[in-house]
């Protein structure tokens, strides 16, 4: 893992939600996290889930596995081929996916929309069922 972000270096008030999203805080960032929760651990995959350019996502991953968030793991030598795990780190993440699911579901996406009435029929219906 990186060197810890140092509260005193950041601007504003010294505060851990602030360094929180100096690593989580890029709006890619949270929706690589979502697409290895939700199973797809090749970059091709990851790429695909979150709709993400691939220079994006593999600046996020880079950023993610250097805090220690993901790591690479090599599934494939020749050519070499890396897959992605979420390390204790990255699990400790999924309350906080859940967390922004239920207020997007509760404050942001309209009840009938078709893709939430499609993917998420019910409130009780969280991202970890979605795996």
């Amino acid at each position: 893992m990186s060197a810890p972000v140092t509260l005193a270096r950041l601007p504003g008030r010294p505060c851990p939600i602030a360094a929180s999203l100096e690593v989580v805080g890029e709006r890619w960032a949270l929706l690589v996290v979502r697409e290895i929760v939700l199973g797809s651990t090749r970059f091709d995959q990851i790429v695909r889930g979150t709709g993400a350019p691939r220079d994006r996502v593999a600046a996020r991953l880079k950023v993610l596995e250097e805090a220690g968030v993901v790591e690479r793991r090599a599934y494939q030598e020749r050519p070499q081929r890396f897959e992605y795990a979420l390390t204790d780190a990255g699990r400790a993440l999924v309350p906080v996916l859940d967390a922004l699911l239920t207020w997007g579901l509760e404050h942001v996406v309209a009840p009938d929309d078709p893709d939430r009435v499609a993917h998420y029929p019910a409130p009780s219906e969280r991202l970890r069922r979605q795996a």
